[in-house]
This record gives structure tokens, C-alpha cells and sequence, in this order.
């Protein structure tokens, strides 16, 4: 089946979306330095503390995102949720390292929320398991690395290869517990790549917040910046998925395959902050 071209533009915009940038690109455009030598810097306590809190963010913040999406009262677009997030990382740039098991949860279940009605507005059940988790896989699906070479061996579809059998595991305990929040080991255990992805980018944030010393002005911004990574992959992601349930899979990942050849890398433009703590 064709792709008609209407779709095809949409695709084209899907692709850039879900190619680049890197939310270390993103951060390093932000604050002026490459965001791999912040994160050097962060102590080594951090790493331990950020894989548990981003695996108990990811499985509580689902629940909540979803559970809050019933309810008409409390709807709200993507202007609305980043302003939400930026509110929660300006805690995060005020007290750093410390206020990372409070924040995280929050900016979490709020980015999860907005991803949650990218999907309901790309005509994803939001009642169906599998959706649930295809907005986790968002969290999965952010390039760690910074270079192209390392977004070459990320890219979407790779990713979504890797992430796959574990998200097929995470179906089944939801079904049979209703939830992933106090769920089965096996159930974290397929989730693993998704927490471990999630933890990379979380540790760069945090290494900004904590390192640059940007404080609760920085850390909103950054925050600002870490939601707007994953509403875009978002938004990206569950077009691609309308458009395999009305072409196909084959051939929408033929003329992903085709655009993405064509199509230079775009300029990311990002105000940078003023740092005069460097």
C-alpha cells in the first residue's frame, strides 16, 4: 500500500523527531559544555541512587498518569505539563542530588501523563496494557549518547527492537496483576532496558543540576528542556505506530528507512544559560 503524501510529511516530521537530538545534545546546547563531562563529575553514590529511583519513578508514575487522564477535570495540553515539569525541576536545580527521590516521581508521572495523551490524540486505548507500555517504551527510546555515531546505533526502530521482548513480558504481568507498580521481579527485570536508558539521561539532568550549580532557575529550564525530549519522541513514536496499524509495519519502516536517508540532520536551537559559576 501507498503512503499517501500527507502521511509521508507526517512520517518525515515523526522521523526527525525520533532521530535527533539527543537530549545530551539538548542539555549541552543549554548550558554551554558537553554534557558527558558534567556527568563525570557527579559523585559515585548517584549512580545507584538514580537506577533505583528512575525504576520506582517509571512503574508508580504510570498508574498515575493514567488514572489521572479519566478524569475530565484535570486534562491539560503540552503547555501545560511542561510548565508543570518545569515547576518540579526547579526543586530539583534548588536542592540537587538530595531532592532527586522527590522530584523524579513527579516530573516523571507528569511527563508520562503528557505522553499519555500524545497517545489517546494518535487514537492509542488508553484501557489497553500494550498502550500503557508503549508509553514507557518513550522512556526508552532517548539516545544517551551525544555523537552520531552512537545515535546511529540508537536508532528508533533499533531500539524499539531491543526494548521488545521485554515489553511483551511487562504485557503479561500487567494483565494478570493489573499494574506494574508492586509487581513480579520478572516484570522489573523486562523493564530493565527501559529503566536503564531512562537512568542515563536522568544521570545527565541531574549531573547539570547538581554540578553546574545552575540552580532552581537552571533546574527549571533543564527540566523544561528533559520534558520537552520525551513529549517529542512521543509524539513521534505513537505517529509512527497510527501509521503501522493503517499500512503496516513493513512499510512504514521502508519509507522511515527511505526519508531518513534523505533528510539532513536538523539544527537544534536552544537559548543557552547564562553560567557564571564556570
Amino acid at each position: 500500500m501507498d503512503v499517501s503524501d500527507t502521511d509521508r510529511q507526517a512520517l518525515a516530521v515523526a522521523m526527525r523527531r525520533l532521530e535527533t537530538p539527543s537530549f545530551a545534545a539538548r542539555i549541552t546546547l543549554l548550558i554551554g559544555r558537553p554534557a558527558e563531562l558534567v556527568a563525570r563529575a557527579l559523585p559515585g553514590r548517584a549512580t545507584g541512587l538514580v537506577a533505583k529511583a528512575a525504576e520506582t519513578a517509571l512503574t508508580r508514575a504510570l498508574d498515575i498518569a493514567l488514572f489521572s487522564l479519566r478524569d475530565p477535570r484535570l486534562q491539560g495540553g503540552r503547555l501545560v505539563h511542561s510548565a508543570l515539569a518545569s515547576a518540579s525541576g526547579a526543586v530539583g536545580g534548588a536542592f540537587g542530588l538530595s531532592a532527586l527521590t522527590i522530584e523524579l516521581p513527579v516530573s516523571t508521572a507528569i511527563m508520562l501523563r503528557a505522553i499519555a495523551a500524545i497517545a489517546r490524540s494518535e487514537g492509542e486505548d488508553l484501557a489497553d496494557p500494550a498502550t500503557g507500555l508503549a508509553c514507557l517504551e518513550v522512556f526508552g527510546l532517548g539516545h544517551s549518547g551525544s555523537t552520531a555515531a552512537e545515535a546511529a546505533e540508537g536508532g528508533y526502530f533499533a531500539v524499539r527492537a531491543l526494548l521488545a521482548s521485554g515489553l511483551a513480558q511487562a504485557a503479561d504481568a500487567m494483565i494478570n496483576k493489573g499494574s506494574l507498580h508492586g509487581g513480579s521481579a520478572m516484570a522489573l527485570r523486562a523493564l530493565s532496558p527501559i529503566v536503564n536508558r531512562f537512568g542515563a539521561i536522568v544521570s545527565q539532568k541531574l549531573a547539570v543540576q547538581t554540578v553546574a550549580v545552575v540552580g532552581a532557575v537552571g533546574g527549571a529550564a533543564i527540566n523544561l528542556a528533559f520534558t520537552e525530549h520525551f513529549q517529542d519522541l512521543a509524539k513521534g513514536h505513537f505517529t509512527v505506530r497510527r501509521l503501522e496499524r493503517v499500512y503496516g509495519s513493513a512499510a512504514v519502516r521502508a519509507e522511515y528507512d527511505r526519508l531518513k536517508t534523505l533528510e539532513p540532520d536538523q539544527p537544534l536551537r536552544i537559548t543557552a544559560i547564562p553560567n557564571h559559576h564556570c
